[in-house]
């Protein structure tokens, strides 16, 4: 797998991340797992809680309900130790012939049914903390997607380009739910657990000080276990997320192109090359799997050498008469119960570290730099003529690196402009700087006269009406698709666009029409039907300056002469933009500009560059005699 694809693959899951799954390292990882650490934790803690501020009185009830519902759960050992007692006593009694001893079943009735009582508080205070804390993780995590939504819609085009979708796609989804889940969860969890133990000590000594102590002494071996297992198992977890990058970006690479694999025949080196990796994966999985999986046993053995140490011991207090067997029995239940929180405590705080690492990867997208907002005397643009200035235009996405320099172009309203060039010659780079995408580094375009700086970006990018090489459809109606040109577009319109771009016989032989649902990626229909519905979208917006990339360039010959001809009706009275690589498409061009390393080499229309001999001239021949040799052969 190349390296590029392997950057892609962990881009896709974010620093650090697998995919989800187990194994994957992804979602509340337990002992001895790697664990992503957060660059500021203390700071990204703080603006986790100024998110949850709105839900103060929220938060203390769920603290408050988490405490009633642990505190019942304490209880119920011993008070069952009392039924135990009373049970032991009246059997003991009645054996050793004590006149009018037996078992107090009425005493018994009641105790259980304080126990009932208990069992019953329990469960509805911990239903009513799930409910209530439910809402306030839920509530936060809807705050947190608004304002990405938000956000997203104001970065600028620059940050899309420079950053991974996939590292996008990870920020927007998994770790806005990795937060969501830690806050429903972990939280309550971890408060359980801290009174649990606090709880189960307390009443621990009431019982028996000496017990407790021999309880206490099994947590630090319980620790050294747990810390010794982990840093020889986190090795592995780290391995197994690196092998698994390999292995999924290995399995991204032969599926995407498995056109070209079964082309050359390299279906069983594909297949080799998988076992090897999945190979790998398996001897390391089972590795972590194996050492991480000893932690649980080895601390249940010593739980057990203390639960035997309190059995033997408790059985010669009860025998002495200083304890009685109900204290004893609960006592066990509360040893047995007191490991549990402190390794789910240490379980919680891996995963919240986590989870302030995904908070912290939301927050570095929310911190992102915006587009600087439209000043408060940005002017309105409506009813625009289309004509358009440069004067001394430069621009680069890098400072060091200039795509645009010193270019200087007129088009009045109306006029048919073609934009040819070799690839890379900043083509595209000039169609972002009129819609404003991105802004230029010196000098100043001008739209009807006034510098499209001091216009409105929505409106000014409403006056443009684009059609891309790469279409882009979205999951819904071929009418909605269409309709995304104009929103409050009618039925007619809608249907008189896709007549216009030659798509609405197409659409009719579908079974629903234009009600049919295109699904993702629109992978029902052909690349040139998907450029159709997109020429139909600009159709239908009725722009003041169209602009066409390539448009007609998924499509056959005799389509393309049909939409050719519904452009000519469709550029009739305004600016038009036509970016062409095939030079037979902008032969009736009011100017052509031949752009070659940022600069306007040559500009004129085709007879004049044709006679010219220049640079437009040997693209346009070299291309004719391609497609001639293409032809006679």
């Amino acid at each position: 797998m190349s390296r590029h694809r392997q950057e892609q693959t962990q881009q896709a899951h974010g620093p650090g991340r697998g995919p989800r799954g187990r194994g994957g390292g992804y979602g509340p990882r337990g002992i001895g797992r790697p664990v992503e650490k957060a660059k500021d934790f203390k700071g990204t803690v703080r603006r986790l809680l100024r998110y949850m501020r709105p839900h103060r009185l929220s938060l203390a009830v769920v603290f408050l309900l988490t405490i009633l519902s642990t505190l019942f759960g304490i209880l119920s050992p011993k008070i069952m130790g009392q039924a135990t007692t009373i049970l032991f006593q009246g059997m003991v009694g009645r054996m050793q012939g004590v006149a009018g001893a037996g078992i107090d079943y009425g005493a018994i009735k009641q105790i259980l049914f304080v126990l009932g009582g208990v069992y019953v508080a329990n469960t509805i205070f911990s239903y009513l903390q799930q409910l209530v804390m439910v809402n306030v993780s839920q509530k936060t995590v809807y705050r947190m997607r608004e304002e990405i939504s938000q956000k997203m819609a104001r970065l600028p085009l620059r940050y899309y380009d420079a950053t991974a979708h996939g590292d996008i796609l990870s920020r927007v989804t998994n770790d806005v739910d990795t937060v969501s889940q830690s806050l429903q969860q972990s939280i309550t969890q971890l408060i359980s657990s801290v009174i649990s133990v606090s709880g189960a000590i307390i009443i621990m000594l009431t019982i028996s000080p000496v017990l407790t102590l021999i309880t206490l002494a099994m947590l630090p071996a319980s620790a050294v276990i747990s810390v010794i297992v982990a840093s020889r198992s986190q090795k592995y977890f780290r391995e197994q997320h690196a092998i698994l990058g390999d292995l999924n970006g290995h399995v991204e690479e032969i599926y995407t192109g498995h056109t070209i694999v079964k082309a050359y025949g390299l279906e069983q080196e594909a297949i080799e090359k998988f076992d090897v990796v999945n190979e790998k994966l398996y001897g390391n999985s089972w590795k972590a799997q194996f050492i991480s999986g000893t932690i649980m046993p080895m601390i249940r053995f010593v739980g057990n050498i203390g639960y035997v140490a309190i059995a033997v011991l408790g059985g010669v207090f009860v025998s002495r008469g200083s304890i009685a067997i109900g204290d004893i029995q609960a006592f066990i239940q509360y040893s047995r119960q007191f490991t549990m929180p402190i390794t789910q405590m240490a379980s919680i705080v891996n995963v919240l570290q986590s989870t302030v690492a995904a908070a912290e990867r939301v927050f570095e997208l929310l911190d992102e730099e915006e587009e600087p907002a439209d000043s408060s005397d940005a002017l309105a643009l409506r009813d625009g003529r289309g004509a358009i200035t440069l004067e001394d235009v430069s621009f680069g996405y890098r400072d060091e690196q200039v795509v645009i320099k010193d270019l200087n172009l007129t088009v009045e309203p109306g006029q048919l402009v073609a934009i040819v060039g070799p690839t890379g010659a900043g083509k595209t780079t000039l169609v972002n700087l009129l819609m404003r995408f991105y802004d230029v580094n010196e000098g100043s375009i001008t739209f009807d006269g006034q510098d499209i700086r001091r216009y409105r970006r929505g409106e000014l990018r409403r006056a443009f009406g684009m059609v891309l090489q790469d279409t882009w459809l979205f999951e819904g109606t071929i009418r909605e698709n269409i309709a995304y040109g104009r929103l409050d577009a009618t039925d007619d319109e809608i249907e008189k666009a896709a007549q216009a771009a030659c798509i609405d016989h197409f659409i009719r032989t579908l079974p629903d029409g234009y009600d049919t649902i295109l699904a993702e990626d629109a992978a029902g229909i052909s690349q040139g039907q998907k450029q159709l519905i997109t020429i139909a979208r600009a159709i239908l917006a009725d722009p003041t300056v169209l602009i066409l990339d390539e448009a007609t360039s998924s499509v056959d010959t005799r389509t393309e002469r049909l939409i050719q001809q519904a452009m000519a009706k469709l550029m009739e009275g305004r600016t038009s933009f036509v970016i062409a690589h095939r030079l037979s498409t902008i032969l009736d061009a009011d100017r052509i500009l031949v752009i070659n390393h940022g600069e306007i080499v040559e500009q004129g229309t085709h007879h004049e560059l044709l006679a010219r001999g220049g640079f437009y001239a040997e693209l346009y021949n070299s291309q004719f005699a391609a497609e001639l040799a293409a032809d006679v052969s």
